[in-house]
């Protein structure tokens, strides 16, 4: 497994409320993670970072004989009542939280975490699909027939998210496996990135654009040609 990641800030944001992690396991696997903070000019970035801080820590902790899925979510879990105590008990930080997407990439598949509308694609040389699904406002209007997927690109609030980890005392995040092969990638990503770079031009980027090791830079560079109105976080897995 190979793994690459890039943050940055964006072109209008003044602090970068994005993090991620990146880490080879023992075994030979790789887990990765994107959270994207909100609530407030400090408060999004305490969020984002508490959450993939707890996270690692408590995967970590957990025995690599439990079920990948459980060993994941409870440490999403932690993260997640770690964050939402401190919106309660520190006024700074009052309704903060974070969006989390996070993939534990191994030979055969991958299994993959999210809360909110950081996304993981998977990518090879037959195309892009979306893993996740969006918790967002305009996500279920489009699973209901009220707006097509390139209205919802442009809607004025793509950005309202419906969940995220730090926002209730009980975390309720989705799961789901994907199969990977030799030659596969996931990308994972904060909104600041699919938002202003579609998913075509994603898979053009990995697949053709040039060294794996360059790609989540090509990606940011894009977004920062066309703006760059949030911030942007990308990371590369590789099978």
């Amino acid at each position: 497994m190979q793994v690459w990641g890039v943050t940055d800030r964006g072109a209008v944001r003044q602090q970068n409320q994005d993090a991620y992690a990146v880490k080879l396991l023992d075994d030979g696997r790789a887990l990765a993670l994107v959270c994207d903070g909100m609530g407030g000019a400090r408060a999004g970035n305490v969020a984002s970072t508490m959450a993939v801080e707890l996270f690692l820590e408590h995967f970590f902790r957990g025995s690599p004989e439990d079920p990948d899925e459980e060993r994941m979510g409870h440490a999403a879990a932690v993260a997640n009542q770690a964050v939402f105590q401190r919106s309660v008990e520190d006024q700074d930080c009052a309704g903060m939280g974070t969006t989390m997407v996070a993939a534990l990439a191994g030979a055969a598949e991958a299994v993959i975490l999210n809360e909110g509308d950081s996304r993981a694609y998977h990518i090879n040389s037959e195309g892009i699909v979306l893993v996740t699904r969006d918790h967002s406002l305009v996500e279920d209007l489009v699973e209901r027939g009220e707006l097509t997927r390139e209205q919802a690109r442009t809607h004025p609030h793509k950005n309202l998210i419906t969940r995220a980890l730090g926002a209730e005392p009980v975390l309720m995040a989705d799961c789901f496996r994907q199969p990977l092969a030799p030659g596969d990638y996931l990308l994972l990503c904060s909104d600041g990135l699919s938002n202003v770079v579609n998913e075509q031009e994603m898979l053009y980027e990995v697949i053709h654009g040039g060294e794996d090791e360059a790609c989540c830079q090509r990606l940011l560079d894009i977004a920062l040609s066309r703006g760059a109105p949030d911030n942007v976080t990308a990371v590369l897995v590789k099978r």
